[in-house]
């Protein structure tokens, strides 16, 4: 490989936008060769020193490292900064360039957790992101019962951050928690339009707001007037000819109109608004209580829907494995309930954590937050298309890739499916094997392709279900990837990457340890969250059928 070629792949890495492809073919340059290494940690420092300057650092320093960990061995090749000074220049030429044109825009570094290098080189390379991840919001809605979205208006789901916007819909309760610590329960119809952290305007419905110390001060608009909350508990009805405000516990005062500056404490009420206050009751008004009574009998119903569905999808003679997960999982197996049998089961290996799945305590899920946690199974045989499909929550992105699942050697025919840090999901499969059979110089580098999606997570989704699905179909040369039933991509298998005869064999749900290499070291993969009702099919299915899987297979909030 060139000079030129091997920046090109330092470059990619350094913007976080390298492939799968790329990053094999970099880090086999670097376990080959010391020259590679030597300059790989050159241009890592340059970056990560040019970012703390760019940030208003002014302590960084080009001539010593600042955020890359290398090992001892390769301290007195950190000196070469000062010594090349016509790359070194020219790489901070480059950068500085780039820097002017990108003054302002938050990104996140790529990372590294392990290479694959030799002993006593480089064991590990982490560089951290210069600009915190940040997302916009007041409130998260936390809980959700007999919910009908108005329409034209945005529908969410539990646990999606509220920004300022409008929030409507036509039946059921809302139960929202703002950031400075007030609860709101929300009874529709309702409208209301978030304006921050302290401040909503209820323009039609009713609510019960809660306000403990800690967000004294939260104001409730309404009409021409305020309502601010002097603790602990109000409440309020809005409709097209009254706006109405009654105090159950503490005390409140007003703000603006004609009542401005007048208090209320437990037990009164005042209109503030329309002038028929007895014919307005509070009696009966939502609690947090009612919000789980109601949310738990939809989720018991949703949960006997799905329970059908899965018996009926444990027939399916297309099958080659489906592991419900919801199901009791004893002696560490993940039962396999597709025709195949016990011989498909999965094992949990490591500290894989057993957790509430995507219906509450009725159901289960597994997690591998930590680096050695997986489910191992064997999947013999061939294969003429695969379907791969899973309910999964992410908690976060903390590798390069993370995976959902895949073969262990990375041989012909198998597949990987994962999802990279900037929030794409990907699916390949293997077509040579061979040693230098890849489109790269480097001897390593194997055939294949890679197929992304646009980004389907972000940090704002975190801690909530998704379905994803992705299908490999050699006949009609398509690979289409889907999510909550809705196709997301659909790409071409050029005649290069046709694999007719597919296979799995030894794989892994949630890691990928390479065991079967002949080395300790393996790549950081292991997918911070949850993984619900894996199912894989020897056959491409169509968007109908992903849809439906998708409809039976949702839980409450959805």
């Amino acid at each position: 490989m060139s000079a030129p070629e091997f920046e090109s792949l330092i470059s990619a890495w350094l913007d976080g936008r390298i492939s799968e492809e790329q990053s094999q073919d970099l880090q086999a340059r670097i376990k080959s060769s010391a020259d590679a290494r030597r300059q790989f940690v050159l241009f890592a420092n340059l970056d990560a020193a040019l970012r703390r300057m760019a940030s208003g650092d002014a302590s960084s320093d080009l001539r010593r490292p600042s955020r890359v960990i290398p090992d001892t061995s390769l301290q007195d090749e950190i000196g070469m900064i000062g010594a090349n000074r016509s790359i070194a220049w020219g790489y901070i030429a480059v950068c500085f360039g780039l820097i002017c044109l990108c003054v302002g825009v938050a990104y996140q570094l790529g990372r590294i957790r392990t290479a694959t290098t030799p002993e006593n080189t480089v064991a590990q390379i982490a560089i951290a992101p210069d600009v915190e991840q940040t997302i916009s919001g007041h409130a998260s809605l936390r809980r959700i019962a007999g919910i009908k979205w108005t329409q034209g208006f945005r529908n969410y789901r539990e646990g999606d951050v509220l920004s300022a916007a409008t929030v409507a819909f036509d039946e059921g309760i809302a139960e929202i928690d703002f950031f400075c610590g007030a609860t709101l329960v929300v009874e529709g119809p309702a409208r209301l339009e978030l304006e921050s952290d302290w401040s909503v305007r209820l323009v039609s419905g009713r609510l019960r707001a809660s306000v403990p110390p800690v967000a004294q001060g939260f104001v409730v608009k309404a009409a021409d007037a305020e309502v601010i909350d002097l603790g602990t508990e109000f409440a309020m009805d809005v409709g097209a000819d009254h706006a109405l405000v009654e105090v159950l516990d503490g005390e409140v005062k007003f703000r603006g109109g004609q009542h401005d500056g007048k208090h209320l404490t437990t037990g009164e009420k005042q209109a503030f608004s329309g002038s028929n206050i007895d014919q307005v009751s509070f009696d009966g008004l939502s609690t947090i209580g009612d919000v789980d009574r109601l949310r738990q009998a939809e989720q018991l119903k949703r949960f006997g829907q799905w329970k059908n569905h899965s018996e009926h999808l444990k027939s399916d003679p297309r099958l080659i494995a489906y592991y419900p997960i919801a199901e009791a999982i004893n002696n560490r197996e993940v039962v396999n309930r597709s025709a195949a049998g016990k011989k498909r089961n999965a094992i949990m290996v490591g500290t894989v954590s057993v957790l509430d799945g995507r219906f509450g305590e009725l159901s289960s899920a597994v997690g591998f937050e930590r680096p050695g946690a997986r489910l191992r199974t064997r999947i013999e045989g061939e294969f003429s298309a695969f379907t791969f499909a899973c309910w999964v929550r992410i908690n976060s992105l903390d590798n390069l890739y993370n995976a959902l699942f895949m073969g262990d050697g990375y041989e012909n025919g198998e597949p990987h499916w994962q999802i990279r840090n900037d929030g794409k999901m990907m699916f390949s499969v293997m077509v040579d094997d061979t040693p230098g059979a890849g489109l790269g110089n480097s001897p390593d580098t194997r055939l294949h392709r890679v197929y992304f999606t646009d980004p389907i997570w972000d940090a704002s989704q975190s801690g909530q279900w998704v379905h994803l699905a992705a299908t490999f179909d050699p006949a009609s040369r398509m690979v289409c990837q889907y999510v909550n039933g809705k196709q997301v991509s659909a790409q071409y298998i050029e005649d290069l990457y046709v694999v007719e005869k597919l296979r799995i064999g030894a794989a892994e749900i949630g890691n990928w340890g390479q065991p079967l290499r002949n080395t300790p070291r393996f790549a950081m993969r292991n997918l911070n969250g949850l993984i619900d009702e894996m199912v894989i099919f020897d056959a491409t299915l169509d968007a109908g059928e992903l849809a439906r899987l998708y409809e039976s297979g949702k839980p409450f909030g959805y």
